[in-house]
């Protein structure tokens, strides 16, 4: 049997993996829209995402703190055996769903993980915190149907003011102002998601006796941040074609909107100490854009293949982090 410190390592690295690979999967959220609208070079855009997902997840420690405390009941109910396989299955996830160029929730996955997990371990159900759970699902689903009507009015605020003008001088400015909701984007999209692998990080350490308190050391912060950081660096162009195009053909006043739309939304969230999908409030918002143009200009065929595969996520991921944790406390 290995002993602990070992075992923490291992949580650690897997969720140091964990960011690395939702840094990939998600960096369409944040350029996706400047991208598929030639705003800014996908080179440019990918080494600005970085940086500044990098400032984002160093902000606060908010989001990471609801992630630690409100699924599961007490540090003292989870060990390292269940962090290991809520992130083991979650990782899985994302790399299949990346494979088929499916936008998926990197967050449902992991909390999806640790509740499948935490059931298959000895406390089961009486490890849960309910109605932690169910304050992070609401969220989870509330922020995707905001995004969509606040895209739809923001989208239709700008019709009415600039729908007078030519297209051509419009799109020109809106591409250059694309830039800065691209770079909002980022920095809200870290702020958010590099918070949950630092409360997964945070949870083992208390369990394990290494801190006293559930407050995010600043080391895990720089850890997860660089991690994060580094896969956006590494690209998500599988993704980035399904969010830039299939959903909705953006121009640059629609990106725009969009972006900055999604963006006010995720660092709202963040405020709140709440965990979003930054893809189902990129999603959301491109659908509420294209719809402020007219309804059948979103594919809707392509959304709703999106919708299920948000439905499946927490679900499919809860049954992998359940066997994944029968093979981790058996190997392990």
């Amino acid at each position: 049997m290995p002993d602990l410190q070992l075992l923490i390592f291992l949580v650690i690295l897997l969720a140091l993996i964990f960011d690395f690979i939702n840094g990939f999967h998600d960096t369409a959220n944040a350029i996706a829209t400047s991208v598929s609208t030639r705003a800014i070079h996908p080179q440019h855009a990918i080494i600005m995402a970085a940086v500044l997902n990098f400032l984002g997840a160093m902000y606060s420690t908010g989001v990471a703190k609801t992630i630690g405390s409100d699924i599961v009941k007490s540090a003292g109910h989870v060990d390292e055996h269940v962090l290991i396989a809520a992130l083991f299955g979650s990782i899985i996830w994302n790399i299949v769903t990346w494979r088929f160029s499916m936008p998926s929730s990197s967050s449902h996955a992991l909390i999806g993980g640790v509740i499948g997990a935490v059931l298959m371990s000895s406390v089961g159900a009486d490890g849960l915190n309910f109605y932690g759970i169910g304050k992070i699902i609401l969220s989870l689903i509330l922020s995707p149907l905001i995004g969509l009507v606040s895209g739809c009015i923001i989208m239709s605020f700008l019709f009415r003011f600039f729908g007078r003008f030519r297209p051509t001088s419009i799109n020109g400015k809106f591409k250059k102002m694309q830039i800065l909701s691209a770079a909002t984007m980022s920095f809200s999209h870290g702020s958010n998601d590099a918070q949950k692998s630092m409360g997964i990080i945070t949870l083992a350490l208390l369990s394990g006796g290494y801190i006293d308190a559930f407050e995010v050391p600043t080391y895990v912060k720089v850890l997860a941040a660089t991690a994060m950081a580094c896969g956006t660096a590494a690209g998500g162009w599988r993704i980035i074609k399904t969010i830039g195009g299939k959903i909705f053909k953006l121009q640059p006043i629609s990106g725009f909107a969009a972006d900055l739309n999604s963006s006010i939304i995720i660092f709202g969230a963040t405020l709140l100490h709440l965990p979003v999908s930054t893809t189902h409030v990129v999603s959301g918002s491109i659908m509420g854009v294209g719809a402020a143009k007219r309804i059948n200009a979103v594919r809707w065929g392509v959304a709703r293949q999106m919708v299920i595969a948000w439905i499946l996520t927490i679900p499919c991921t809860a049954v992998m982090g359940a066997l994944t944790y029968k093979l981790v406390t058996f190997l392990i």
